[in-house]
């Protein structure tokens, strides 16, 4: 036994145990990992010990375990590494195979020590050695486990926020911390996900350890709500696997707490929101409302109608936005800043459609009105969102529904009448060839059928209503009541 000693503040290295004299270690390959931090000393002659490794360990063998081809050493040696073993020990006058230059080039590619000892040394010495030189780390681990069982009475005494919990829960434990969901994205808020994103796990049991810390799966009611990635901090101490686990298990509570709490949060809004509809809500109590859900009630705000969007993505696109959503039938109805809408556009398969800017005081029931039928005009034209207005006809569609119904009467009712008894298409073919700009060949492709056949219908749409589509004021008053027949419900809708 050698008479190392280490600093209070200091962590033993790979580097150190070939500076001991005792061990008479000698480097073979991967100098660039000396300063790699060594938790423990472990022998194994099993082809892939690493399920039974927690990281930072030395791995000793007589060489029964490594493989005698170049390539299989070298998968080895890769497995050793990507379970964090901090290097491997060969007793190379005993069973261990020569070593191929496919290996020895690995251990240099990837900084991973391969130490060769005599043997005159026995394993057990470099245990006790190990063991020696770690013994004095294992009361500042308890009390690190211990301060960090503490993190739930710091945020019940001390109020901290998530990112100020996160920060002490750093300096107590030597790691950098980072939360993710399975897809790479910050699951707490004010806590970073890790930039390389390819530490993330295939699936939540894969081993713990990766180069230079750990990553353990944070638990939520159905499994791996995401991933805490603690990476050892330059000149810390770091505690070690079992504060890391106690790290995930704070993280996954902190987790919870902020779930229930966006619930209340959003079942309170969707409260507001359809008071606000119902104008069952006086502009005092509208103000407190908004404020409490960070909503300026001085500032405008807009109403969305969403159709086909998944809770997950939308939750996600709302994200960082304040807002107010409630679900009506397939719909759902946000209420937020005029920002936040050109995040709506990216959702897939959605369709949204938003109204013009209001301000508390003024009735929702228009905004909804609004948003719903551009929410109407996005799905007919394929689009994934549009705004009320950007189709000018609808600014001068009148809002009484018995005038529309008298529009669409007057103008179209007999061809409505016509494609019933007869079961054509006069009113989608007309409709059609309007929304593509009187271009026959492109209305013609879309319904399928010859452009003479189009331009036939065409003709019967003039005979029957009496109105002559080449003219300025017959396609005018076409167009007006096909668009009062859509917004009136009415089957006219093309391909």
């Amino acid at each position: 036994m050698s008479d190392h000693k280490t600093t209070p503040r200091s962590v033993l290295t790979v580097g150190d145990l070939l500076s001991f004299p005792a061990l008479q270690m000698r480097l073979l390959a991967g100098g660039g990992g000396l300063g790699r931090t060594v938790s423990w000393a472990h022998v194994s002659e099993l082809e892939d010990p690493t399920p039974w490794l927690q990281g930072s360990e030395v791995l000793m063998t007589v060489g029964l375990a490594v493989p005698r081809g170049g390539d299989a050493q070298r998968r080895y040696l890769e497995r050793l590494d990507d379970a964090g073993v901090a290097a491997l020990v060969l007793s190379t006058q005993l069973r261990t195979p020569p070593l191929r230059q496919a290996f020895l080039a690995a251990a240099e590619e990837r900084g991973f020590p391969v130490l060769e000892v005599p043997l005159t040394v026995p394993f057990v010495t470099i245990a006790q050695e190990v063991a020696a030189a770690v013994s004095e780390k294992s009361a500042e681990r308890l009390g690190a486990q211990l301060q960090v069982f503490g993190a739930l009475r710091w945020m019940a005494e001390e109020n901290l926020d998530i990112p100020a919990l996160f920060d002490r829960l750093e300096q107590l434990s030597g790691y950098r911390i980072f939360l993710c969901t399975p897809q790479g994205r910050p699951l707490l808020p004010g806590v970073p996900a890790p930039e390389d994103l390819s530490v993330l796990p295939a699936h939540p049991d894969a081993p713990p350890t990766v180069p230079g810390g750990f990553v353990l799966p944070v638990l939520g009611p159905g499994g791996a709500a995401g991933y805490l990635v603690a990476l050892e901090q330059a000149g810390a101490r770091p505690a070690g696997l079992a504060v890391v686990q106690h790290l995930a298990t704070v993280a996954a509570l902190r987790l919870a707490m902020v779930r229930q709490e966006r619930e209340v949060l959003r079942r309170e809004g969707a409260e507001t929101l359809a008071e606000l509809l119902q104008d069952t809500l006086d502009a005092a109590g509208a103000q407190r409302r908004l404020a409490h859900h960070r909503l300026d009630a001085q500032r405008p705000v807009v109403l969305a109608v969403l159709r086909r969007a998944q809770d997950e993505q939308l939750d996600g696109a709302l994200s960082g936005h304040p807002h107010l959503t409630l679900r009506r039938g397939e719909d759902r109805l946000v209420l937020a800043e005029p920002g936040f809408t050109e995040a709506l556009a990216d959702l897939p398969g959605a369709v949204c459609g938003v109204s013009r800017p209001v301000t508390v005081g003024e009735p929702l029931r228009v905004a909804l009105q609004e948003a719903e039928w551009a929410a109407g005009r996005a799905e007919e034209a394929g689009k994934p969102l549009l705004h009320y207005g950007e189709d000018a006809t609808g600014r001068w569609l009148p809002e009484d529904r018995r005038l529309l119904a008298a529009l669409v009467e007057q103008v179209l009712g007999a061809a409505l009448r016509y494609d019933r008894t007869h079961g054509s298409q006069l009113l989608v073919s007309v409709r059609t060839w309007m929304e593509r700009d009187r271009r026959t060949e492109d209305a013609a492709a879309a319904l399928h059928i010859h452009p003479n056949t189009l331009a036939y219908r065409l003709r019967r749409f003039g005979e029957v209503t009496g109105r002559d589509l080449s003219t300025t004021a017959a396609f005018t008053e076409v167009w007006f009541a096909v668009r009062a027949a859509t917004e009136l419900g009415v089957a006219v809708a093309g391909p």
